[in-house]
């Protein structure tokens, strides 16, 4: 079966409420979403990840489209999920943050956790170097793979504002990097992002 005629067959399967098509779209999306959220700074990432598939989910009725499409209508849930908690963080006080290092319920060796938390911190603090409005357009065409027109869609900007923006984001962790080459894990390098 062709991806496109499989992608359509667990959209339609999911709209008609079988639970299979619904853990195959988690599995996809998930993770991205999940990223998107932890890149913009959300507190609790994978909450505002089931959040997001909650709403997507229930609202699977008035959707229509295919799963690009389907893509862009989680992202878009996800930017007002992760809209609506700045505003919420900004009208309250913060609390005492959750430091994983004194949960005693994790079972991942000290190894893993230290690596972990280096790539972590390594990429939050590339990310502390752009613009919130960089940042937020990167992370939706990086790790959300959105496209360009999708991305100027969902901020409201013209896709030549996004490009310039996309542009001189990748400028600035160029320059961070130090070698004009942003590597991503597991993927080439990004020094042309289009």
């Amino acid at each position: 079966m062709h991806r496109d005629e499989a992608s359509a067959r667990v959209l339609a399967s999911a709209r008609t409420g079988q639970g299979w098509a619904f853990a195959v779209l988690w599995t996809e999306l998930s993770p991205a979403v999940a990223a998107y959220a932890r890149g913009q700074g959300a507190r609790e990432p994978d909450d505002l990840t089931s959040e997001v598939f909650l709403a997507a989910f229930t609202r699977l009725a008035e959707f229509s489209g295919d799963a690009a499409a389907f893509r862009s209508f989680v992202f878009t849930i996800a930017h007002h999920r992760v809209v609506d908690e700045r505003r919420r963080r900004a009208r309250r006080p913060e609390g005492v943050p959750f430091e994983s290092a004194d949960d005693a319920r994790q079972d991942t060796s000290a190894e893993d956790a230290v690596l972990e938390r280096v790539a972590t911190e390594r990429t939050v603090e590339l990310l502390a170097d752009l613009s919130d409005d960089q940042r937020e357009v990167l992370l939706l065409r990086l790790v959300a793979d959105l496209t360009v027109p999708q991305v100027a869609e969902l901020t409201g900007r013209r896709p030549g504002a996004v490009k310039a923006l996309q542009r001189r984001g990748l400028d600035v962790l160029r320059r961070r990097m130090g070698d004009g080459r942003v590597a991503v894990q597991g993927g080439p390098a990004i020094a042309g992002v289009r």
